[in-house]
This record gives C-alpha cells, structure tokens and sequence, in this order.
C-alpha cells in the first residue's frame, strides 16, 4: 500500500483544490494538493515537499483531518489529508491543469479522484 499525504487549506470559507493534469492517471479530475510518500521520508515531510513542488508554497502541517483507504485499477493508497496552511508564497501551477478556492456548497460542481469521496463528504457534514 502507497502513503499518500494531501493538504486540506483553507482561505476564508474555501478551500483549495487542484486538477490534475491531463497527461497522469485520473487526468483531468479534481483532488487536494499532495502525492506520495517516499522511502523513508515522513509523511508530513511528504507533504511539504510536494507542495512545495507543486505550487511553490511552504504549508505549515497540522493535524489529520481524514485517513482513507482506497484501491485503484493500478494502485492501492492509504490517503492522508491534513489540516495545513500556507505559511510562504502565493500558489503557481507547477504541476497541476487548474487551482480552485471552493466551499463545501460547490463540491458537487466538481468531479473529483475517487479516494476523495468520503473526504468530501466529511468536508459538508461539518462545514453545512
């Protein structure tokens, strides 16, 4: 099973999502900034890192805000999303096809990566 860290931050009632780009798995649909753990390295330093490479932001990680497990055709996860914030920079698309800020209201406009799911559905309950 792969560890994957994913950052839930939030700008006033919104929170950021990210679409992947075209030429990966999942192309285009929608998920929170993160990826994979590597060898050795903690899974909040994973997710540090990635965002860093991602969208040149340094975030600040917090704590978990949902753990989820899910199986792909070519991958099985364990998905971690953490409370995080920027702390440095303004978010670039280094990475991904668009960045989002959206409420929980708007959820339902987006088509987002399976794992995801139960995390969005967590995000309405507390947020609605």
């Amino acid at each position: 099973m792969v560890q994957v860290a994913a950052a839930l931050i939030w700008k006033d009632k919104k929170f950021m999502i990210c679409q992947r780009p075209a030429h990966k798995s999942n192309a285009l649909l929608w998920e929170f900034v993160g990826g994979k753990a590597e060898k050795g390295e903690k899974i909040e330093d994973a997710l540090i890192r990635e965002c860093r490479e991602e969208l040149d932001v340094k975030v600040k990680v917090k704590d978990i805000f949902y753990e989820v497990d899910h199986t792909y055709p070519d991958i099985t996860i364990h998905l971690i999303l953490f409370n995080a914030e920027i702390a440095e920079g303004e978010p670039k698309m280094l990475e991904h096809n668009d960045i989002k800020w959206i409420s929980p209201e708007e959820i339902e406009k987006f088509n987002f990566c399976a794992a995801d799911k139960d995390i969005l559905k967590k995000i309405k309950e507390i947020m609605l």
